[in-house]
């Protein structure tokens, strides 16, 4: 998989050379004439797949009314999208924004500034877990604390504590007079698809009511289906009292949203947040079109279905290909093989064979499915994967 940097753009991305034309549910098609089966999905974007109709004509029928009108008036898509956000999970209130960083740099402001209208100012650290990702700003990277990120970037915004991940100890030994909350991903998705247990979840819970900290959770990667519940936190019995969405919410619209309590809804007056883009039209046309779709009888279930029939595959794999995959890791269409031999080695071979997947840390190969995919489009993917490791181990066995 050859690695280009086009002209006149940043260098910032190691981009495959190749170039999508169009896409088709969980395909890709390219400009070399190769279809390809997209188990990336934008980064766990395209929860609809590609072309999906009910969403491209929603789209197109927003497209010909309105893009854009601004905060300063009523948006009523978004007064929509906020209603169904709160009717489906544990909030009070949404703000929409553009991205998932811009959501986690809302909700440590937010949080903050909850503590600061109780008249506890000094309450503003916020306890991070090893190994996450909540983004590329600079309050998003400081939250993450990963020097390889923040290298080059200093100096550091303050007020984060990491502490080591599905650890309660480490979370309640680094509470104190000045933090504010807790945040993590219910999965730890760049750091190796790893969840965080239920028990683990439920605990921190009762850390944050117990020393009266805001527990935020980061569901940008997943959120809306991705792991087999409408929401990640749902497969543990504790509430967030601040929620991150973006990724699949938009179906491929950038879009981002801070679902919040009361508690929290009561601090944020006008004047305390916004930003020009958020809550457009377009983008809100797209929410509500991919909430109408996952949220139609029989759809999650789905979703946990081929979930089930992807870890089977997976764990087959693993059996027949001891020396290159250890484990599988993740939750619903969220998924991880621990590999025993370079991961970027696996995934280039894949792409080569027309299958698009994607790595993660702890040499991790993440494959994130368009939500729409069947138990067929698996035995796909896994029939490229098994012949992948097959000329893997012929190639090292020759060494």
């Amino acid at each position: 998989m050859e690695k280009v940097f086009p002209d006149h753009l940043l260098p910032v991305y190691h981009r495959a050379d190749v170039a999508f034309l169009y896409g088709e549910g969980p395909y890709l098609f390219a400009a070399n004439g190769r279809r390809y089966l997209d188990f990336v999905a934008g980064i766990a974007v395209s929860s609809l797949g590609h072309n999906h109709p009910y969403l491209s004509g929603a789209l197109k029928s927003q497209v010909d009314r309105l893009l854009h009108v601004s905060n300063l008036y009523r948006v009523p898509e978004q007064e929509r999208l906020a209603r169904r956000l709160c009717e489906n999970s544990f909030a009070h209130s949404v703000y929409f924004c553009n991205s998932g960083a811009e959501s986690i740099e809302g909700a440590i402001k937010m949080a903050r500034r909850t503590h600061f209208g109780e008249g506890n100012e000094s309450r503003n650290r916020i306890i991070t877990m090893q190994q996450a990702f909540h983004g590329r700003t600079m309050g998003a990277l400081a939250a993450t604390g990963n020097p390889k990120y923040l290298e080059g970037f200093g100096p550091t915004p303050g007020g984060f504590d990491q502490v080591e991940a599905n650890s309660v100890d480490a979370v309640a030994g680094a509470i104190s007079a000045r933090t504010a909350a807790v945040m993590f991903e219910p999965v730890l998705a760049e750091g190796g698809i790893l969840p965080i247990s239920g028990q683990v979840f439920g605990e921190i819970r009762k850390l944050c009511d117990r020393h009266d900290l805001l527990l935020i959770v980061d569901e940008v990667q997943t959120g809306i289906c991705r792991t087999g519940r409408l929401f990640g936190h749902q497969w543990a019995d504790a509430r967030p009292d601040i929620m991150t969405l973006a990724k699949g919410l938009g179906g491929g619209v950038p879009i981002g949203a801070i679902c919040v309590s009361e508690r929290v809804a009561k601090h944020m007056i006008p004047g305390t947040h916004g930003s020009t883009f958020s809550g457009n039209p377009l983008a809100m046309s797209a929410g509500n079109a991919v909430l109408d779709v996952v949220l139609a009888p029989g759809f999650i279930a789905g979703v946990e279905r081929v979930s089930k029939h992807l870890f089977a595959r997976g764990s087959a794999l693993i059996e027949e290909f001891p020396h290159l995959f250890k484990e599988t890791r993740g939750r619903g269409l969220l998924f991880g093989l621990k590999c025993q031999v370079p991961n970027a080695d696996l995934v280039a071979a894949a792409f080569d064979a027309g299958l698009l997947c994607h790595i993660a840390g702890d040499n991790v190969l993440r494959l994130l499915p368009p939500l729409i995919v069947t138990e067929d489009h698996v035995n796909e993917a896994f029939e490229i994967l098994r012949s992948v490791a097959s000329v893997y181990e012929i190639k090292a066995g020759e060494v």
